[in-house]
């Protein structure tokens, strides 16, 4: 990761927050958020809304690979005030901006909620098509086409996360049954994320995160095999008290 210059959107949000954090050199990165105020000085700092297509193209310039984390992570947003804005056109401007500045790697982080409209307990494999149960949903399935279509002319490779409950779970506590089985703990969401980077990969992807639990809203066969992950939790036995601790 060392040779490839990363720019980290949303690099303020608990997701972004949690990958620079487990960067030990912190110089390969460009953390940017709309409120840089939580970033480390250690890193190099962009002040960033990706509404403006301008900025868009500034935070991209010399950059390797995208992690595009930024986005209303709000189930329940707006459509028209936010939704629209923000997780539609401002990825369609990270994606633009990307391919116009030469980006090799773009990775969109997406969401489980673009295949939450299947029954609960139907397991998604990565080759299923989405099925959004809400707006938000809506919005991440966007974010994904517009993925696939970019890496169509083999410039640019993308890799569509499909993050699910990212947590942290403790012994003894009551979750429902859905968001055990779509649990992701900080470790391996960063874990994930860095195979995205380093992977061998070319055209685009669907990735599926969650962790090694006993059952998996989202299985992670195909995932294992194209990026190498590698999860160590398990959400079921964390709740049980069985699981090693971190």
């Amino acid at each position: 990761m060392r040779t490839r210059k990363i720019l980290v959107t949303g690099a303020a949000g608990q997701i972004g927050s949690a990958f620079w954090t487990a960067q030990g050199d912190k110089s390969d990165l460009r953390l940017a958020d709309i409120d840089v105020s939580k970033l480390p000085d250690s890193a190099q700092r962009f002040s960033l809304d990706i509404r403006d297509q301008a900025s868009c193209l500034e935070a991209c310039e010399g950059i390797h690979t995208v992690i595009h984390l930024a986005a209303d992570p709000n189930p329940d947003a707006d459509f028209m005030t936010s939704l629209l804005p923000v997780n539609i056109v401002g990825t369609y401007n990270m994606l633009f901006a990307a391919r116009a500045q030469g980006c090799k790697r773009f990775i969109f982080a997406s969401s489980a909620q673009t295949i939450e409209g299947y029954p609960k307990d139907v397991q998604i494999h990565e080759c299923m098509a989405p099925k959004p149960g809400n707006l938000y949903g809506v919005s991440k399935v966007f974010g994904e086409a517009l993925a696939s279509m970019y890496a169509n002319d083999g410039h640019m490779t993308t890799i569509a996360v499909r993050i699910a409950n990212v947590a942290k779970f403790h012994q003894g506590e009551s979750h429902s049954p859905r968001d055990v089985a779509a649990f992701i703990s900080f470790k391996d969401v960063v874990a994930l994320l860095r195979n995205c980077v380093e992977a061998e990969l070319s055209g685009f992807h669907v990735i599926h995160g969650v962790s090694d639990n006993r059952y998996k809203r989202l299985s992670i066969d195909k995932t294992r095999k194209v990026v190498g992950y590698a999860p160590l939790d398990d959400g079921f036995e964390i709740l049980e008290g069985n699981a090693q601790s971190n």
